[in-house]
């Protein structure tokens, strides 16, 4: 896990973070032990595969903190249904005893970009612009 940077393609200069927070189904607390343990690397697994990093993960015993920096080709639903999707569909034939719920996540999520510029920075940036 490293502290976030801006990244570079030939296209685009970026720095994309998102916040993810999401809970298993009535929130039970099943969030523990080997299943927290199995997450985290479910979690380490996607983001390899998707070239994102992990910038802080919290795993609850009934909710789950993701800070994570993507790239600007992924929208959010997109980065969270990778962890979640995979993550229920591992864990759950893993851990028979996450049968008992009809699924393991709920459908929501709670998301929130983060950067190192406040929205008030850039209004002032962008009111500072010659020609506007």
């Amino acid at each position: 896990m490293t502290t976030n940077e801006i990244k570079r393609t030939n296209h685009a200069v970026y720095q994309v973070c998102y916040h993810f927070v999401w809970i298993p189904k009535r929130r039970k607390k099943v969030l523990v032990g080997a299943v927290a343990q199995r997450l985290k690397e479910i979690c380490d697994e996607v983001v390899v595969e998707n070239g994102w990093t992990i910038l802080r993960l919290a795993i609850q015993p009934d909710h789950v903190h993701l800070f994570v920096e993507a790239t600007p080709k992924e929208a959010p639903h997109e980065i969270v249904r990778a962890f979640k999707g995979r993550s229920s569909r591992i864990l759950r034939q893993e851990f028979p005893h996450l049968l008992r719920l009809p699924s393991l996540w709920t459908h929501s999520y709670f998301c929130r970009t983060a950067g190192n510029v406040s929205a008030a920075v850039i209004e002032h940036y962008i009111q500072g612009q010659k020609g506007t």
